[in-house]
């Protein structure tokens, strides 16, 4: 039947009157008092502060009236309410409510009030985030109008939440049979494949969205799901579900999200979800690492915008329909294992925006991206890709924030232009075979650049006088090329967010001559590294109370070992590398800081060996001129050391008991290495030692000392306070060289003395 427009006029004006209309006086009422029982931040509210009794309450923000004045929603996302929601809330008398959303405030964990069952009226319920935790109530199965029903909550560890106990899944939703839209991420289901299979799927036969991320939910995934053929959204990330993607998902002939990542999945997913499902927008499998699979041909014009495998087992070339894929935005494919070439056909999606290929096997040259430019974000490292990287390949992608090509094969020069790219964060270009001068003087004042990493290639020249112009530059690396020159370290002092700077092993020769410590403006560095640069002295860095890494080694800096080092970095020093110079001694006093790497080798360091500071992981004192006995307390300093060296010295005397504190020690490492110089410099060498037969090497340990530890007057074996049972020091002594051949540990191999002793 055909209404007369003259019908439509008159109908109009009284339709906007009735959504406008005054709410009523008792409605107003309940709503002031709920206000005022509140506990909210006043200064981040937007709506809460604006309720007062002049404004008609119908106009109040996050206030839905009726047609008849009564208040039908309610929006108080995001008000930062921390109290004041429970069983005598007047909220629960609002009895024509359709729409609540409390989301995004700060409750503190207070349950949800069991009479929410009073608002019968319900459409839409979204306490997401709201700060409420414990048992769900069965008030909640008496709204029985629920079409959205959002419970979500963040996931943080040891952080209270919401749970589904008793009552269980299937009496909370029994009723609920019009929900559409299912949000339980991060409730605390805990159910198996079945139970919460079966719940859902008899409940709700109507679903569309059914989100249950971090829900605890154990697998197999149930076959009852099949009967929900309206699902057009499943996320069931983040659980334990132990089983295979189920075959019927490729029937969901409206599924446009599949999110399953993190859910211990295994098998072989099933390649006809990509070709049965032409609604297919997003599907994110990541670290699921017993999942394999590979990628068949795409349907030409397919409707997928996100593609993430990462840390899966994928595997198989990459099919050239992916450049069909023209509503592509997303694609994540890191740490799987395709291989073969990148296809051409990328170079067709104009929508892509994020690309990341990194820890796979591909090789072959790399397409051109310039007509992607939309992209943000490329990550092709750690691959075996090859040839040359023109400036035609990223030319005009003017949102480019982060390129990253490491660890691959990449030859000839590096395009100056990429250093151009204006919204560029990040440069990754070690590990490659780049070669030639970086030429061209692009203006990059105004550049974001933060990161430019060119280490491992074979670059040569100076380094480009405009690395030193990028003002937000905050890590430069380019150690082992063949850049030359000569360079003055106070050149950074323009860079004030600089933290780390590496130049080690070039051709360089940098001149620390300048007293660096009295720039104010000098950069506050983390990270200092000028191994190889020709040093003759140490850098003043007296003032730099942030390094934690500093490796001067392989230079000719003589003399002393200053006690100022020790203070670098105000005590958080972890790593120091002064190996291969010229150094003598250590001036003293000196108080060593908690380093975790210790290297001074190959210097001419004599006197007194330095016991490592506790807690140290790598020690190496080889190749000095030690004179000394090994201090009878150096056990304290070795107790988590990996590597523990003194060969190559003129050591004399016992070896402490504290030896036996460095249980993470393997004898190669630290025993024989000692005494490789002062008791092995005559004989065998310990490797030899230990290719004796398998037979002798298990003989008991009482028989004679060997050989090289037995022609050695010098040696002592304190054994005092360690009790070996009948064991001779002479067995022991057999023990040091049977350790070395099993590769034991220390107390594993003294199983019968240090670990007696503690």
């Amino acid at each position: 039947m055909r209404i007369p427009i003259l019908c439509w006029l008159f109908l109009i004006p009284i339709f906007i009157i009735s959504v406008s209309g005054q709410c009523l006086h008792e409605q107003k009422s309940l709503l002031l008092q709920l206000k005022n029982n509140l506990t909210f931040n006043s200064s981040i509210s937007t709506k809460l502060t604006n309720w007062n009794q002049t404004l008609d309450c119908c106009k109040w923000k996050g206030v839905a009236c009726d047609h008849n004045g009564y208040i039908a929603g309610l929006d108080l996302n995001s008000e930062k309410i921390s109290n004041g929601i429970g069983y005598s809330s007047t909220l629960f008398s609002l009895r024509y409510l359709e729409t609540l959303n409390l989301a995004n405030n700060s409750l503190n964990s207070a349950p949800i009030p069991s009479n929410i069952g009073n608002l019968k009226n319900l459409e839409h319920l979204n306490l997401s985030n709201s700060g409420f935790s414990g048992q769900i109530p069965v008030g909640l199965s008496l709204l029985t109008r629920l079409v959205v029903l959002d419970l979500s909550t963040p996931y943080f560890l040891g952080t209270p939440t919401l749970r589904v106990g008793n009552p269980n899944l299937s009496t909370l939703f029994g009723n609920l049979s019009g929900v559409k839209e299912l949000y339980l991420d991060g409730v605390n289901v805990s159910a198996n494949g079945y139970e919460w299979g079966q719940a859902i799927s008899t409940s709700m036969p109507n679903l569309r969205v059914l989100s249950l991320s971090n829900c605890y939910l154990s697998g197999p995934i149930d076959s009852s799901l099949q009967k929900l053929h309206n699902l057009s959204e499943i996320n069931l990330s983040s659980n334990n579900l132990t089983s295979q993607v189920p075959g019927f998902f490729a029937n969901f002939r409206n599924l446009t999200v599949l999110r399953l990542s993190s859910s211990n999945l295994n098998g072989t997913f099933p390649e006809n979800i990509f070709h049965q499902i032409p609604t297919l927008k997003t599907v994110n499998l990541a670290s699921n690492e017993l999942l394999n699979g590979s990628l068949p041909d795409f349907p030409q014009n397919g409707s997928l915008q996100n593609l993430v495998l990462s840390f899966t087992s994928f595997s198989g070339n990459l099919p050239d329909t992916i450049g069909d894929l023209r509503e592509l935005r997303r694609i994540e494919i890191p740490g799987c294992c395709f291989s073969g070439p990148i296809p051409k056909s990328l170079a067709n999606l104009s929508h892509l925006v994020y690309l990341d290929f990194s820890f796979n096997n591909f090789s072959g040259p790399i397409p051109s991206f310039q007509i992607s430019k939309n992209l943000t974000f490329i990550d092709l490292s750690y691959n075996s890709l090859t040839g040359v990287v023109l400036s035609t390949h990223f030319e005009g992608l003017l949102n480019l924030v982060y390129i990253d090509l490491s660890h691959n094969f990449f030859n000839a020069s590096i395009p100056s232009s990429l250093f151009s790219l204006p919204s560029l964060n990040k440069i990754l270009l070690s590990n490659n075979k780049f070669s030639g001068q970086i030429t061209g003087f692009p203006n990059v004042s105004l550049s974001p650049l933060d990161t430019l990493d060119l280490s491992s290639n074979k670059l040569e020249g100076p380094i480009p006088s405009y690395f030193f112009d990028f003002r937000r530059l905050s890590i430069l690396s380019v150690s082992f090329n063949y850049f030359n020159g000569t360079m003055e370290l106070g050149i950074i002092q323009g860079l004030q967010n600089l933290t780390r700077l590496e130049l080690s092993y070039n051709k360089l020769t940098v001149d620390v001559s300048a007293n660096i410590s009295s720039l104010s403006s000098f950069p506050r560095l983390n990270v200092l590294s000028l191994a190889s640069c020709n040093l003759r002295k140490f850098p003043a860095l007296m003032n730099q109370s942030r390094i934690i890494h500093l490796d001067l080694s392989d230079n000719q800096i003589s003399g002393v070992i200053p006690s100022w080092i020790w203070n670098v970095g105000d005590g958080k020093l972890m790593f120091l590398n002064l190996s291969c110079n010229l150094l003598v001694g250590l001036q003293s006093v000196y108080i060593m800081p908690s380093l975790g790497i210790l290297d001074l080798h190959s210097n001419q360091l004599s006197g007194e060996i330095p016991v490592p500071p506790e807690a140290t992981i790598y020690v190496d004192y080889s190749g000095n001129k030690f004179n000394s006995s090994i201090p009878a307390e150096v056990g304290n300093g070795i107790a988590s050391a990996v590597f523990f060296s003194l060969s190559d010295n003129m050591l004399s005397g016992p070896i402490p008991p504290s030896i036996c504190n460095g249980s993470y020690l393997r004898m190669e490492t630290m025993l024989l290495q000692t005494y490789r110089s002062s008791y092995f410099e005559d004989s065998p060498s310990p490797r030899a030692a230990s290719k004796t037969s398998k037979k002798k090497r298990q003989q008991k340990c009482d028989s004679e000392t060997p050989a090289p530890l037995k022609a050695n007057t010098g040696l002592k074996l304190k054994s005092k306070k360690i009790d070996f049972e009948p064991r001779s020091r002479l067995a022991l002594a057999r023990q040091f060289q049977w350790c070395h051949s099993t590769d034991e540990t220390i107390t594993e191999c003294f199983s019968t003395g240090c670990r007696k002793e503690g």
